[in-house]
């Protein structure tokens, strides 16, 4: 009876303290970056990203598994700023390409918050689907030794203007300008 009266009183309780919490109240756990595999394609072009040069990115989506990969971080803050995505980011991660050994494929452990990136915008290297690019970097110091190598200006994500990553692109001007080809 003791026993019965004691498993009653802790079923009771338990109902009570996860009868309070509301949906509201819940907090949503931001998964980590995920690393690059052959099955990842681009969410746009539906291409394998591992076939594009240049940095990378992937969105955390609520409710969503698996994040949406970008073969171009100039689409993934597109995606953020166009009215018909409405599935909410929990979290987006970009390669810090201060911390790549290599442009052409950054490796799975530069993955940093989006949030805490200093983007290196107009330069004249392109990525890797060969539209201009706004690329991360960790440090404000490597996107401005960056800029000494390559041009461009240093941004913050939300000084990077929408028709930076809105605006259509003149693909045969960006070709031009990263291989220096003139006309």
């Amino acid at each position: 009876m003791i026993t019965r009266l004691m498993s009653s009183t802790f079923i009771i309780a338990g109902l009570l303290l996860t009868g309070g919490c509301s949906e509201q109240d819940a907090q949503i756990i931001a998964p980590g970056p995920v690393a690059l595999t052959e099955e990842a394609l681009g969410h746009y072009c539906n291409m394998n990203i591992l076939e594009h040069t240049g940095p990378k990115a992937q969105i955390h989506l609520k409710d969503i598994q698996f994040p949406v990969w970008f073969s171009q971080v100039r689409d993934a803050i597109a995606y953020t700023r166009m009215p018909e995505e409405t599935l909410e980011p929990v979290s987006i991660y970009v390669n810090d390409m201060g911390r790549a050994t290599s442009w052409d494929y950054p490796e799975n452990d530069t993955w940093i918050d989006i949030n805490k990136a200093f983007f290196v915008i107009g330069s004249t290297r392109a990525g890797g689907m060969g539209a201009p690019e706004a690329i991360p970097f960790g440090s404000k110091d490597q996107a401005e030794a960056f800029t000494a190598r390559h041009g461009g200006e240093v941004r913050s994500l939300d000084m990077i203007p929408d028709a930076y990553v809105l605006g259509p692109v003149d693909l045969k001007l960006q070709t031009n300008i990263t291989t220096g080809a003139t006309e």
